[in-house]
């Protein structure tokens, strides 16, 4: 028998192709829900964008008969866009004029009109699951494009091996997977590995899996700008932001770990030092912390300074802790070695031989990291960093975000590498307050 499955608003405004998804099944879209869509079109971001995409796919599928009657699918399934059950009497305290509400309303008269059916309410909002369990209406999460636990890569391996396999890896620059002796092990390239010897304590090694062998790490010594990793996972990052044939590199961790200070030490070293790119440009996605604080006067600098002050607290540091230049900041902007921008003001651009920094990029959906890599032009490498467990996007979660999507998609790629950081260095009270607070 086949279910039908009544759609909220917010899945379309992550995936407007949902509709798709649900194969040889009904697919049904309150009143509401068009309503919804409509007011959200004229929005400049991905919400917007997805609105949009939705109300063409939508229009585009009238050519196949009405909407209100039901079209078929190429997938075999059935679309049909349903009247609000108006005659429902709602508990009170729950208005009928509130789109959940009226949403709620539609799968509850399905359910009544179709008895031998299982009808099932797809939202990603907790709190309409919630009230669709009062009413006794199925109700679940969409995760077509939520990833599972498992599926969250981490980019570090920890493999237990002899002391003498690490003999061999420190001997011949490298060892190869099989020699390894487990038939279980799976390596993805760039993936970053540590050796331990289970019969000889404290014995270690660290390298890196370039896609045929595991091998030793290249920049243990370095230390751009100044700037020292403090872990193994920031080790580990560096060697990814160094490596000039990795052109994307995604770097994840909570408050203070070091994601953004590394990304832009080894960009400035990259450009001002080696002179592999011609400019690093930093970018951040203008998502406010609470209550926006409304229009600023003054020119455009003046406006994004509120977003853009933790990337000046970084470059600042840096700068400082690099005593012996004399580059300052006002003299990389002259020079046009940097650039510091709103992430709405590089889309569409074709940026070439440039070290570009996305920052706090889990507020990004999968279609915006999209937009963004697609703009890398020639030799250009793109670092996105981010803390999944801190979204300000209420579209968005550990599981949707598109810097966990880009992770998972890229981690067979040999021209992209992960790390997650784990180990706070800002100071003793910042990492006490991350895990207590």
């Amino acid at each position: 028998m086949k279910k039908i499955f009544v759609v909220d608003t917010n899945v379309l405004l992550t995936e407007p192709r949902a509709i798709f998804s649900f194969d040889e099944h009904e697919v049904v879209l309150p009143l509401a829900v068009v309503e919804e869509i409509d007011d959200q079109k004229a929005r400049n971001n991905s919400i917007g964008y997805n609105a949009r995409e939705t109300s063409r796919i939508l229009d585009g599928l009238r050519t196949r008969g009405k909407l209100n009657e039901g079209i078929e699918l190429d997938n075999g399934g059935r679309l049909r866009i349903a009247i609000d059950g108006k005659d429902l009497i709602l508990p009170r305290g729950l208005s009928s004029t509130k789109m959940d509400n009226r949403i709620i309303s539609t799968a509850i008269h399905l359910q009544k009109d179709n008895p031998d059916r299982e009808v099932i309410l797809v939202s990603n909002d907790i709190n309409l699951r919630l009230i669709a369990d009062t009413f006794g209406l199925q109700a679940e999460e969409y995760r077509s494009n939520r990833l599972s636990d498992d599926e969250i890569y981490s980019g570090t391996h920890e493999i237990d091996v002899t002391a003498d396999v690490i003999d061999a890896f420190f001997r011949d620059k490298g060892i190869k997977p099989e020699q390894l002796n487990s038939d279980e092990i799976r390596l993805y390239p760039q993936e970053m590995i540590q050796l331990t010897a289970v019969d000889q304590q404290g014995r270690t090694a660290l390298g890196r899996f370039d896609g045929e062998q595991i091998v030793p790490l290249r920049f243990t010594k370095k230390a751009p700008w100044g700037i020292k990793p403090r872990n193994r996972e920031q080790l580990f990052a560096l060697e990814l932001l160094l490596d000039d044939e990795i052109k994307l590199v995604s770097l994840v961790g909570k408050a203070g770990t070091g994601k953004t200070l590394l990304a832009l030490a080894a960009g400035l070293t990259k450009v001002t030092e080696e002179e592999v790119y011609k400019r690093l440009l930093v970018a951040r996605p203008v998502v406010p912390l609470g209550n926006d604080i409304g229009f600023l006067p003054g020119t455009k600098e003046d406006k994004l300074q509120p977003w853009m002050q933790p990337i000046f607290d970084n470059l600042d540091f840096i700068l400082h802790q690099s005593r012996g230049s004399s580059v300052s900041f006002d003299y990389l902007v002259e020079k046009d070695l940097i650039q510091i921008e709103a992430l709405t003001y590089i889309r569409g651009r074709s940026v070439p031989e440039q070290y570009i920094i996305i920052d706090e990029a889990q507020n990004l959906s999968v279609h915006e990291i999209k937009t963004i890599i697609t703009r890398a032009g020639k030799n250009t490498k793109i670092v996105l960093t981010g803390d999944p467990y801190q979204i300000d996007n209420p579209y968005l979660d550990l599981h949707t975000n598109g810097l966990t999507h880009l992770a998972h998609r890229f981690h067979q790629e040999k021209i992209a590498g992960h790390i997650t950081l784990v180990k706070g260095e800002r100071s003793k009270l910042a990492e006490i307050a991350s895990k207590l607070l």
